[in-house]
């Protein structure tokens, strides 16, 4: 069975969100039929909401054999795992799994926008991002990840 390379959005802003991505670099690895292949540095920035503790942030890239739903199953029992309680949309979190590429597919259902709807403008996805992949990279809707780099400023952001 082939697999498919993948890019998750990892994020945390509680109980040491460092320490909480690191964990679930490592809980990625371990899912069936999928191989950590690398992960970027970590990032910090500030919430999207005022008044919360600031964001770590990171992408890994992954190789599964998991469908894209299977995928996400797997990554919100990573989440559920680690802490993560559903309360408030973009409220504080442990721990926030976010498939933002799977392979050259584009996939619009319920459950599942990929390329991940909001990625183009989140500066904390798109730099992680850009250091796992070739410069002239293109999303799967074929969009240069150079030019949405251009277009959204490495601003806020902290590289750690």
């Amino acid at each position: 069975m082939s697999s498919t390379r993948a890019y998750i959005g990892l994020g945390s802003n509680l109980d040491e969100p460092a320490e909480q991505l690191r964990s679930a670099l490592q809980a990625l690895g371990l899912l069936s039929g999928t191989q950590l292949a690398a992960a970027s540095a970590l990032y910090t920035s500030d919430s999207l909401l005022p008044g919360q503790p600031r964001y770590t942030n990171a992408v890994a890239a992954i190789d599964t054999q998991l469908e894209p739903l299977q995928l996400l199953d797997a990554l919100q029992a990573i989440e559920n795992g680690q802490g993560r309680v559903r309360k408030e949309r973009w409220g504080p979190r442990t721990l926030d799994l976010d498939v933002l590429l799977f392979g050259d597919q584009v996939i619009d259902i319920p459950r599942l926008k990929v390329p991940h709807y909001h990625m183009h403008a989140r500066p904390f996805v798109l730099y992680p991002l850009a250091e796992l992949v070739p410069a002239d990279f293109q999303l799967a809707d074929g969009r240069a990840l150079a030019q949405l780099l251009q277009d959204c400023p490495f601003v806020g952001l902290e590289r750690l």
